[in-house]
């Protein structure tokens, strides 16, 4: 029975779990996004998201704390360079999950994982008023001509 382990194993050993979300997170750090299945992606969600909290306060004991998790020099100056850089005043939810369907060979869901701030894609614009168009509005009246509820009610008088 699984009474109270609220993680998600992946069918995995512990050691072998570790070790490919520690791989899963250097991925992330390096290419800003990583396709994936949709349970590992969420299992990494979980997994990287304290370590870019840890990354905004560049300190020497975060470093060997985010260090003892990771276990690679590049990723690490990546992650508390530019990524930290990026995400200093975001409060959390510093990566999103969009699904892409399932996987030919077995229909596993397929995910891919990014880090927010660096999706051009998804980047907030500010975006031009656009003109508003209304159903049934006929034809256009021409300039000085009244509206033909105006006009029944001028000759009905």
């Amino acid at each position: 029975m699984r009474h109270n382990k609220k993680f998600n194993h992946l069918s995995r050993t512990a050691s072998h779990r570790d070790a490919m979300l520690a791989n899963m997170a250097i991925s992330l750090i390096m290419h800003k996004r990583i396709t994936t299945t949709l349970a590992k992606a969420k299992a990494l969600k979980k997994y990287v998201e304290p370590l870019l909290t840890r990354a905004k306060d560049d300190s020497t004991n975060s470093r060997r704390v985010v260090f003892r998790y990771l276990q690679n020099k590049e990723a690490l100056k990546e992650l508390f360079g530019v990524v930290a850089e990026k995400i200093g005043d975001r409060p959390g939810g510093y990566t999103r999950i969009i699904k892409l369907g399932f996987r030919k060979g077995d229909a596993a869901p397929i995910a891919f994982i990014e880090l927010v701030d660096f999706d051009e894609n998804m980047a907030k614009t500010p975006k031009a008023a656009t003109k508003r168009t209304r159903r049934g509005g006929g034809k256009k009246k021409a300039e000085g001509e009244a509206p033909a509820a105006e006009v029944q009610a001028e000759t009905a008088e």
